[in-house]
């Protein structure tokens, strides 16, 4: 499906930021979604390459592919964990237990982001979560990742409009 106007409203980040265009799958009773996004020569850090046929071949940052599983987590936080930025609720990532980029992803197909949320703690004015992710290309798996993120809540009347 298309992004939800509401969704990215209350992403933190602005829409250039969000780099994904559709969500594919939202199972709440598996803390489970899919996203996928375009890739291109001009994604950030992507462009910036200095490609070389043999040795730097242009490829999708790793950088950039951790930038969105902090995306996709906020999907998770957004459409399975209800957190919504507008009610206070702001997440960061807390530490990467692993990160293993298992193939090159290029330019061209889109990058399939799979997010499992394989441990969550809730308290009424924090969650705990401890995400898998896997993106693929194609077949190919480019990327798996074990990571954890917190939210927390703050009053929202003390949130000033964007």
């Amino acid at each position: 499906m298309p992004l939800d106007p509401e969704f990215v409203d209350d992403c933190i980040y602005a829409p250039g930021g969000l780099l994904f265009d559709e969500i594919h799958t939202i199972d709440v009773e598996n803390h489970r979604v899919v996203a996928s996004m375009p890739t291109h020569a001009d994604l950030p850090l992507t462009r910036e390459q200095r490609v070389h046929p043999v040795l730097h071949p242009r490829h999708i940052a790793g950088g950039l592919m951790v930038h969105m599983t902090g995306m996709v987590a906020f999907v998770h936080s957004y459409y399975v964990l209800g957190l919504r930025s507008k009610d206070g609720w702001v997440g960061y990532g807390a530490k990467i237990n692993s990160a293993r980029f298992k193939a090159l992803a290029t330019p061209g197909e889109r990058l399939v982001m799979e997010c499992t949320a394989k441990q969550v703690r809730k308290a009424p004015t924090s969650v705990f979560a401890r995400y898998e992710f896997r993106f693929t290309q194609k077949d190919t798996v480019v990327y798996e990742g074990d990571q954890s993120a917190f939210f927390s809540k703050v009053d929202p009347t003390k949130i000033e409009p964007k």
